[in-house]
């Protein structure tokens, strides 16, 4: 199976001094990466999308999830600063079938560098810019055997 791990489109720039920086939505930019990011992975088969409880990343997904007819279900390992473990959970449940999991800049790093110690092989150029996709194939219950990584521009 395939897993499209997502980071959130672009939502102007963090201000760790505003208490409710995880409340930022999407900006333009982001609202147009995630009509993108929509048309491009609407016609894969998916059949379900994982995603961080932020507002940022729901908004990323939804375009997605309109498309597909998919409920977007909310995991907070999935969040800002989420524990490897349980993020790594998460994603080897979900590789079971194809699906999107849409997260963050600090935990997408931190899932394909575990995954790259299993084995991951990664024949292009990497990266976590926002709005990006790493297309995680060949799930075989211990390791992914490629990664390719994929920015969206708006």
């Amino acid at each position: 199976m395939t897993v499209y791990l997502v980071r959130h489109a672009s939502a102007g720039s963090r201000d760790n001094l505003d208490a409710h920086d995880h409340d930022r939505p999407l900006d333009s930019s982001g609202q147009a990466q995630a009509e993108k990011l929509s048309d491009w992975l609407r016609h894969f088969p998916i059949t379900r999308i994982l995603c961080s409880p932020f507002p940022r990343c729901v908004q990323t997904v939804e375009p997605l999830a309109a498309a597909l007819k998919l409920p977007i279900e909310l995991h907070d390992a999935l969040s800002e600063s989420s524990d490897i473990e349980k993020s790594w959970k998460l994603l080897t449940k979900a590789a079971t079938s194809t699906t999107v999991l849409c997260s963050h800049g600090d935990v997408i790093p931190d899932l394909i560098r575990r995954a790259q110690l299993r084995g991951l092989h990664v024949p292009g150029k990497s990266g976590c810019a926002k709005g990006s996709v790493w297309t995680l194939d060949h799930w075989d219950g211990k390791r992914f055997a490629t990664g390719v990584y994929t920015p969206i521009t708006p």
